[in-house]
């Protein structure tokens, strides 16, 4: 790898985490349904105006933070009245939520390399898709063997007013951390949603122990920008092989 490389960011889910989309989102809704029910909110009724809500935030188009376009899609589907209720949505996530753990697969080795980076000196920044609040994020962290402190910015839907595959969600990162695109990569599973990093002239890293998207993998590198690709056991043999960069 001949590009100058400072900063690391890291895509959770199905990277860091490494999990089947389809079974974590059976599982995570389940919990969420039975935790709202006493609350008034039907299941479906709930989960139609969840997924109105995530559509809502990745399709943002900055003017406001995907908190508020959440909130303000799910209040329009269900009342106003759920508004008060977001206190009770972030005890589910730092809460019943770890009911969704048992379907995920960690795997030690990501932890290792978010650690062997960290003490080489990279710069190194959690840039998962920002649909879910401060804490529902740092839940699935958790069970990843992460913790807060181990980045310098980690993307949450309260931070953050785009969304992946937007570039401008990889523009804010590096307009609000000051990282240099050409000094980075991103290490992601999804073909569609982390690749496109690339667009802004960030090198990139597809896992391929969980692969999203496979389908929309380009035929041939962003000019001028590092394309790798591998297992996670692969990065991490490829990690050792990094200079510290202090």
């Amino acid at each position: 790898m001949t590009q100058k490389l400072t900063a690391i960011l890291f895509d959770l889910d199905g990277t860091l985490l490494p999990m089947e989309q389809e079974a974590f989102i059976k599982r995570y809704f389940g919990l969420l349904a039975r935790t709202c029910a006493p609350l008034g909110l039907p299941k479906e009724e709930l989960i139609p105006a969840v997924w109105a809500g995530t559509e809502a935030m990745v399709k943002n188009d900055g003017a406001a933070l995907n908190h508020d376009r959440f909130w303000d899609t799910f209040a329009a589907a269900l009342g106003d009245r759920v508004r008060a209720m977001e206190p009770a949505f972030d005890r589910f996530y730092g809460e019943e939520f770890h009911g969704a753990r048992e379907a995920t697969r960690p795997n030690p080795l990501a932890a290792e390399c978010v650690r062997v980076l960290k003490d080489k000196g990279y710069r190194l920044v959690l840039a998962t898709n920002p649909l879910f609040p401060p804490v529902g994020v740092e839940s699935r962290m958790s069970w990843a063997g992460l913790k807060p402190e181990d980045f310098e910015r980690i993307t949450h839907y309260n931070n953050s007013h785009y969304c992946k595959p937007n570039p401008a969600y990889f523009r804010e990162i590096f307009e609000q951390t000051g990282i240099d695109p050409a000094e980075s990569l991103m290490v992601g599973n999804d073909a569609r949603e982390d690749l496109c990093a690339a667009q802004l002239g960030c090198g990139t890293y597809l896992v391929t122990d969980c692969l999203e998207h496979g389908d929309d993998i380009p035929a041939a590198p962003v000019e001028g920008t590092v394309s790798l690709r591998g297992s996670m056991a692969d990065f991490r043999a490829w990690v050792d092989g990094l200079p510290d960069c202090r």
